[in-house]
């Protein structure tokens, strides 16, 4: 077992490590059993708000535990995307690169995709303005909903440290959307 301390995660976290140090860390079979906590230690020594980081999502996106107990999706800069089973990226600010224009900008010559059945799709946090996420897909593909985590269960089964409340393992963003068309 390759024992971390929380400055070499820190370390390994910021890109700083040289690659045989990294390769040992994340290549060893048997983590020592504090390394999620470390990490968790370290993301929330760098946010500005005092919500339980649950799980990281981004570099700069989290699911995090309000003192109430509620769920959400936070931004580091304390944005909150509401309900953390509801898709963060429809209350994000979406520019969408569909046209030769927009492409050029980031794919120049013939490395972009054709404007005619493809987009890139870039998410911004509303409030600090910071890249969240990008989608590259077929023109009207519906938005990409990466990852619903069952955080009940990580928590209780593979941490073994059950959370103070529990909620529904259930994807609520069709409720959401449903809701806001007909609201």
């Amino acid at each position: 077992m390759v024992e971390v301390s929380k400055d070499v995660l820190k370390s390994l976290i910021e890109g700083k490590l040289p690659w045989p140090d990294v390769k040992e860390i994340t290549s060893a079979p048997i983590k020592d059993s504090d390394r999620f906590d470390k990490y968790i230690e370290i993301l929330q020594e760098r946010v500005p708000w005092e919500d339980r980081i649950l799980l990281p999502i981004g570099p700069h996106l989290f699911i995090v535990e309000k003192e109430n107990g509620e769920r959400v999706v936070k931004c580091e800069c304390g944005h909150e995307f509401g309900d953390y089973r509801v898709n963060w990226k429809l209350k994000a600010l979406i520019y969408v690169r569909d046209d030769e224009e927009k492409l050029e900008e980031i794919y120049p010559g013939v490395w972009k995709p054709d404007p005619e059945i493809w987009e890139i799709r870039e998410f911004y946090c509303p409030s600090c303005g910071t890249q969240l996420e990008v989608e590259s897909v077929p023109k009207g593909y519906p938005i990409i909903f990466d990852f619903l985590p069952d955080i009940d269960s990580f928590y209780s089964e593979w941490l073994g440290k059950p959370l103070r409340t529990s909620v529904e393992f259930k994807d609520k963003t069709y409720e959401f959307i449903k809701e806001e068309w007909e609201g």
